[in-house]
Parts: structure tokens; C-alpha cells; sequence
């Protein structure tokens, strides 16, 4: 497949100069898997190479190699044999293994070993440490965290009239033009084209120059630059949750022939909260801020500087589909939709994994905020009070303001808000309510511990209780949902049907 080339000549690259260059004049060369071999006496003499932590230490051949520097070791290359290694060949494959390494650096910044080595090395040597371990990812994250920042200012400068002010102020309009022409200038390399550098150099140094133009140009009309586009919101992603709340973990991968289709609620589940909601996130603010903009909407300069951003945003929406074998044929749409709908509807519970139920997935992509910091929480909730942005600013926007700046403006849509907060809860509470009330009576019949007379007041009590309120058509979700915190008293599973 053409994920498995591009991984192969990326791992190719890695392997070869790249080990060259860190092993010798760099000297920052680590442990990076199974062919590394260790010296036994060196390393017992030192206290052994184990680690305590699976979480903190979860890429563990790396953490070897820095415990050889920290020792005064010297860690070398030598080429013998170049051969092939199992690989991930497909797209969910690559991604999960993109996501361990992720956690994997996520862990290493947060660890003392990079502290030490920081702390200890020349400043020269410690820059190439930080460029080739955790920086990459660093930068990474910074990448994106700047069209965040980029996109959410301009919004700011469109719903705040700042923008409309800067342009119709003579003395800024003659200066702004250079600015314009940099914020263009600089697109050209935001789509990541110098990373594929060090590729096309092996290429060349083994097959020779033109044949490494022409892979790389057949790699692009692969679609090679929105597949490492995409792997870019994966690292980022998993690299930025683990430094703000921790928990890495081991993700196999099976490394097998997985040239198959995969369905929607896979895609669904893997990539909603890394690629998914950042790019709608991402289209949103592009949107609205072609709507409400007025900076050299007429020109080119539009494209050029909001281009790369949108080629992100594609990349991150679609790039699952695209890489997905039959991903476009009828047929497979159809069950992947009659699967996806399957899985939004079942009810989470005891014995539901994430692959049968939204609840379940929901609740797993949740743990993390159960067992992380304070401090963590509460810079979650002030990153997710950036969405009041759009709220403030449209508000002021709409015909129905009638040009108002006034604060009660603002406070009236909260208002209206609220409102259909409680016409939604009033509007299902009888539901809700019947569901209960069903389910308490439907309890006495599986209990054993209690007498026949208690059965009988408790089910006429529910008769009594029930008989006020209506009971929906259909089976209620929320009954199924209810019982699953039935007692333990309960003889008879069968008279449950929340239980498996």
C-alpha cells in the first residue's frame, strides 16, 4: 500500500543517516529498538537498565540509552546488515503506533532523565538532545497551537471592529501591505515540505538524485503530504494530553496484513476527539471568519495565507477516508452507517465494551480527567471557555442586536440559552420519570430477600405512582440505562433486560 511506502521510506531515513548524524559528531545517539545491542558488564556493574514505572517509562528502550549516557557511556552505530522489519501498513495501525510514541515523549519531558541530561550536557549538545527526543514533538504541538492562536485573533479582530478600525485608519493602511505579503511568504512552508529532507537525501545517497526526485514526486501525487499532515494531529494530540494529564499507555498495534476496509465507527472511535472536533474546530473559525473578514478579501493574499490551514483542516476530516480501501463504494457506505447507527444507540452498562456502545467509548475517553491534577482541570475548563468567543462576538453581529454593544445584549443570549436548556429538561422529564418509576417496578419481582406481602404493597405503590404519569411508546433507553445500578439481591437476570 502506499501508507506502507510512505512509513518505509520514512523508517529508512530514520535508520540510516539519521543514526549516522546522532551517533557521530551529534553523540545524542539513544536506544531506539529491538537490532541496539547492550554490554551486559557495563550496564549490571551500573544498576541494571530496569525502570519501576510502565506509565512514566513506557518507551523503555529510549530510557536505556539514557541511562548509558547519564553513566558515561558512549553510545555508538555500526552498519552491518540493512534488512526488512515487520511494519504498519495500515492507516488505524499507523496511527496507534504514532500515538505510543507520542504518550512515549510525553512521558520523557515530564521525566528527571531528560532533566539531568539537559541540565549536564554542553549547550550545543543539549540542543541536538532536545531536537532529536522530545522537541520534535514539542515543535509539533507548537505548530498547531499557532493556527489556534492565529485564527482565534483574527476572529477577535473581526467581531471586536479592530480590524475594520486598522483598515480604515489612513496612517495604518500605507504600512499594513508588508505585513500582508510576509503572512503570505511564510505559507509556503507551513505545509511541512523540509521534513521529507532528510528522505530525499538516503534516497539520492543509495539510488542517486533523480530517483529520489521521482519517488518524491510520485509520493506526492500519493498523497503523501496529507497522510503526514494527518499523523501531525496524532503527535500533537497524544503528545499534549499526556503533558497535561499523564496516563500513557502501551497501544498494540499487531503489526499484521490489515489491507481491509474499516468501518466508520472504528474511524469514528479513533480519531473523533484527535482530528475530528479540532478540524471542525479549525473549519468553523475559517468560515466564520471568511463571513465577517474584510482584509484583502478581494486579493490572493487570502488563499495564500489561510491556505495551508485549510489544506490542515481537509487533511484531518477526510485523510481516514481516503486511506481506507473501499472506503467510496455504495455498499460498504450503507453497512457502515446501519453499524454506526448500531453503536450510537446501545447503552453503555456492565460487560459493554467501546466497540458496542457510545457510552462505554465515551466514558473510556473520559478517564483521564477522573485521575488527573486539579491544576490539569482547571486549565481544561479555561481552554474550553474559548467557544464563548463565538458566542460573544455573533451575538453582536445578528439583525436582532440592531448595531446594541450594550452588555445586555450579551447577558440576553445567555438568557435565551438557558431558556432552551429547561423546555428541553421540562420536555423529557416525563420521560425520564416513567422510565424510573418502570424500572423500581419491575425490582421486587427478581428479589428474594424480602417477603410476598412486601411485593405486593411496593408493586401496587409503583401502579399507584405510575398511573399519573404517561408512558411513552416503545422501549425507554432510559429504563435500560437505570437498571444497570439494579440491587444485588436480584435471582432472576432473565427479568432484566439491561443484563447480559
Amino acid at each position: 500500500s502506499s501508507l506502507a511506502w510512505f512509513m518505509s521510506n520514512q523508517e529508512t531515513s530514520f535508520v540510516t543517516i539519521g543514526q549516522r548524524v546522532l551517533a557521530n559528531p551529534l553523540k545524542v545517539r539513544f536506544h531506539y529498538g529491538h537490532p541496539d545491542i547492550f554490554d551486559r558488564l557495563f550496564h549490571i556493574t551500573r544498576g541494571g537498565i530496569s525502570k519501576a514505572s510502565k506509565t512514566i517509562n513506557l518507551s523503555e528502550d529510549i530510557f536505556s540509552g539514557f541511562n548509558s549516557t547519564m553513566r558515561e557511556g558512549n553510545i555508538t552505530h555500526h552498519e552491518y546488515m540493512q534488512v526488512g522489519k515487520g511494519r504498519d501498513v495500515g492507516m488505524n495501525q499507523i496511527s496507534s503506533f504514532e500515538a505510543k510514541v507520542a504518550n512515549g515523549n510525553g512521558e520523557q519531558t515530564l521525566s528527571r532523565d531528560i532533566y539531568r541530561l539537559g541540565r549536564r550536557f554542553d549547550f550545543y549538545r543539549m540542543l541536538s538532545f532536545y531536537f532529536t527526543t522530545v522537541g520534535f514533538y514539542f515543535s509539533s504541538m507548537v505548530t498547531v497551537l499557532t493556527v489556534y492562536v492565529f485564527l482565534y485573533g483574527r476572529l477577535y479582530l473581526v467581531m471586536s471592529g479592530l480590524e475594520k478600525s486598522i483598515l480604515l485608519d489612513p496612517r495604518i493602511k500605507e504600512d499594513i501591505k508588508p505585513l500582508e505579503n510576509a503572512l503570505a511568504s511564510q505559507s509556503v512552508f507551513q505545509l511541512g515540505l523540509l521534513l521529507v529532507l532528510p528522505m530525499v537525501m538516503e534516497v539520492g545517497l543509495e539510488k542517486g538524485f533523480r530517483t529520489a526526485l521521482g519517488e518524491f514526486i510520485i509520493m506526492q501525487l500519493q498523497l503523501a503530504s496529507v497522510f503526514f499532515t494527518f499523523q501531525l494531529g496524532t503527535k500533537t494530540h497524544y503528545y499534549g494530553r499526556t503533558i497535561l494529564h499523564g496516563g500513557a499507555k502501551y497501544r498494540p498495534t499487531g503489526r499484521g496484513f490489515v489491507v481491509y476496509h474499516a468501518k466508520f465507527a472504528d474511524n469514528y472511535r479513533m480519531y473523533s476527539r484527535s482530528h475530528f472536533v479540532k478540524g471542525l474546530e479549525l473549519l468553523i473559525l475559517l468560515v466564520v471568519y471568511l463571513a465577517y473578514g474584510k482584509s484583502y478579501r478581494s486579493t490572493s493574499l487570502y488563499l495564500f495565507v489561510t491556505f495551508s490551514i485549510w489544506f490542515l483542516v481537509a487533511s484531518w476530516l477526510f485523510a481516514p477516508f481516503i486511506f481506507n480501501p473501499s472506503c467510496f463504494e455504495w455498499q460498504k457506505t450503507v453497512d457502515d452507517w446501519t453499524d454506526w447507527r448500531k453503536w450510537m444507540g446501545n447503552r453503555g452498562g456492565i460487560g459493554m465494551s467501546v466497540d458496542q456502545s457510545w457510552e462505554a467509548w465515551w466514558i473510556g475517553e473520559q478517564e483521564h480527567l477522573r485521575k488527573t491534577s486539579i491544576r490539569a482541570l482547571v486549565l481544561e475548563i479555561l481552554l474550553s471557555l474559548r467557544f464563548l468567543i463565538y458566542q460573544y462576538g455573533i451575538v453582536y453581529h445578528l439583525n436582532i442586536a440592531r448595531r446594541s454593544t450594550s452588555i445586555l445584549v450579551y447577558g440576553l443570549s445567555w438568557l435565551v440559552m438557558l431558556t432552551v436548556l429547561v423546555v428541553l429538561k421540562v420536555t423529557l422529564w416525563p420521560l425520564v420519570l416513567t422510565s424510573f418509576l418502570r424500572c423500581l417496578k419491575t425490582l421486587p419481582s427478581g428479589c428474594s430477600t424480602l417477603s410476598s406481602d412486601g411485593f405486593n404493597r411496593t408493586a401496587e405503590i409503583w401502579d399507584r405512582l405510575a398511573a399519573y404519569v404517561p408512558y411513552p411508546e416503545g422501549p425507554s433507553l432510559s429504563w435500560l440505562y437505570l437498571c444497570d445500578v439494579s440491587p444485588i439481591c436480584c435471582m432472576q437476570p432473565h427479568d432484566f433486560r439491561c443484563l447480559r
